[in-house]
């Protein structure tokens, strides 16, 4: 079993502690940490191809649409993650610690550490594949967590530096994708029906919009049967009785 070992006092207990446990697993399981931390998120890349590579074949606009907003909206949230670290400069928790303290090597000064741009970018990533392609929802989710827990592992970020980057990103796409979704599928559709070189890459087969969802009428709306303006055809008299000359 792994021994917890306290190798620096960065002010952060919950930090100091996952660093030390970092230090004291084997040189492998440390080279797989900063493997993944590195280039972990090229596997959002990997989803987002499949995602619209799986779209453009059904030839739905929507679908084409949200996998394609995917990456736009993870991109937009690296941006605006960007601009938070320049609003706020907090140093990185590595600086000042002893070199051999995280297992990985310290940014340098003024790459500012809240929020993590990584987990940004993971929590944005994960909410527009998971909005374009439901099924994968635990898998991205997975690569996300582990991606925010990678940044502190390394040494390289607090952990209230990834639960807010995560977090963050995550808000970033959710709002973007709502905002942008109704230009992004008229866009999309226009460029679909043309049929020339970008129509055709954007969907394998000739594209198919979406009817917008009708709202059925409810029994108030159409009323009672023999009320004036009543929506149930039209209404019949009823013989007399006893039948009049």
């Amino acid at each position: 079993m792994t021994r917890l070992i306290r190798v620096a006092d960065s002010g952060s207990g919950l930090y100091d502690g996952i660093i030390g446990f970092a230090r004291a697993t084997p040189g492998w399981f440390q080279g797989l940490g900063e493997l993944y931390t590195e280039v972990g998120l090229l596997l959002f890349g990997v989803f987002f191809l499949v995602a619209w590579w799986r779209a453009r074949a059904t030839g739905r606009v929507r679908a084409v649409t949200r996998a394609l907003l995917a990456p736009v909206v993870t991109v937009g949230a690296y941006v605006s993650s960007e601009l938070l670290k320049l609003v706020i400069h907090e140093d990185r928790p590595c600086r000042g610690l002893p070199v051999d303290a995280i297992i990985a090597e310290c940014p340098e000064i003024g790459d500012w550490s809240f929020p993590s741009n990584h987990s940004a970018i993971a929590g944005a990533a994960a909410v527009g594949l998971a909005v374009a392609w439901r099924r994968v929802l635990p898998w991205v989710v997975a690569i996300a967590l582990l991606m925010a827990f990678s940044r502190v592992f390394v040494g390289v970020h607090y952990p209230h530096d990834v639960l807010v980057g995560l977090l963050f990103g995550a808000g970033v796409a959710l709002v973007s994708i709502k905002a942008l979704e109704k230009r992004a599928f008229s866009l999309v559709g226009k460029l679909g029906a043309r049929r020339d070189f970008v129509g055709r890459l954007l969907f394998a087969v000739p594209p198919v919009g979406e009817e917008p969802t009708r709202r059925l009428p409810r029994q108030r709306d159409l009323g009672r049967p023999g009320d004036r303006g009543a929506i149930d055809g039209p209404t019949l008299r009823e013989p007399r009785q006893g039948g009049g000359r």
